[in-house]
């Protein structure tokens, strides 16, 4: 994120909208930008080595002079990720953006405890923190996201690519190092290795298909199902 903030110009923040974990320390992550000043996304990320540009779109011009961009990347996150962090900590990101050198976020966790050990863990890690407010709230607030993309995925993939990739996340198989094989879940699914291989690819390539659409109007994607 620092690289991205470092090589776009006149950035005056980044919102994270949505960002999950892929595979070997890569995000997918949806990007607000606001930038003093209109630019090329595809130029601009071109010359960065840990970013990928899927998609781009311009979202809105202000009086001000300022310009707001949707980025879809793939970013390869230093290790531990600010984001990896909070997850990890077992905390719920509500906001979170970056700017002037600094993260701005707002979480959400359940006891006052679990908040002190994740700030020892960022103050650890980042070699800074500082607390600027605390609330007691009576429910968790809106993740990344606000669950869009997961309300989309339910819609569209079938029961069975729903079922391999809840299997295999409950399981770890997503985890970093990973908490089961793929053996492991083939054999509590009761299927055979490749149908499992199969299945999980299918169900991959039908969420990067939702994610990386360029229809800004809708989620549709061919009826390929299995």
């Amino acid at each position: 994120m620092s690289e991205l903030e470092t090589h776009l110009p006149d950035v005056r923040r980044i919102e994270f909208e949505n960002a999950f974990y892929a595979d070997e320390g890569d995000w997918i992550e949806s990007l607000l930008v606001t930038s003093g000043t209109t630019f090329d996304p595809e130029s601009a990320v071109a010359p960065l080595s840990r970013v990928e540009l899927f998609h781009h779109e311009r979202v809105s011009a202000s009086r001000a002079g300022q310009s707001t961009y949707r980025l879809t990347v793939v970013a390869h996150e230093p290790y531990p990720f600010l984001l990896g962090v909070i997850l990890r900590g077992k905390a719920i990101p509500n906001r979170l953006e970056l700017h002037d050198d600094h993260f701005d976020g707002v979480v959400t966790v359940k006891a006052w405890e679990a908040f002190r050990t994740l700030a020892d863990q960022i103050q650890e890690r980042f070699g800074r923190f500082e607390l600027l407010s605390v609330n007691q709230v009576e429910t968790t607030g809106e993740p990344l996201g606000s669950g869009h993309l997961g309300r989309v995925l339910r819609n569209e993939l079938s029961e069975e690519q729903l079922t391999v990739l809840q299997t295999a996340h409950a399981r770890g198989y997503f985890d970093v190092p990973r908490g089961a094989s793929a053996d492991d879940i083939a054999t509590e699914l009761d299927i055979a290795q490749s149908t499992l291989s199969e299945r999980l690819r299918t169900a991959e390539k039908q969420l990067f298909d939702l994610v990386f659409s360029t229809d800004g109007a809708s989620f549709d994607t061919p009826d390929d199902r299995e």
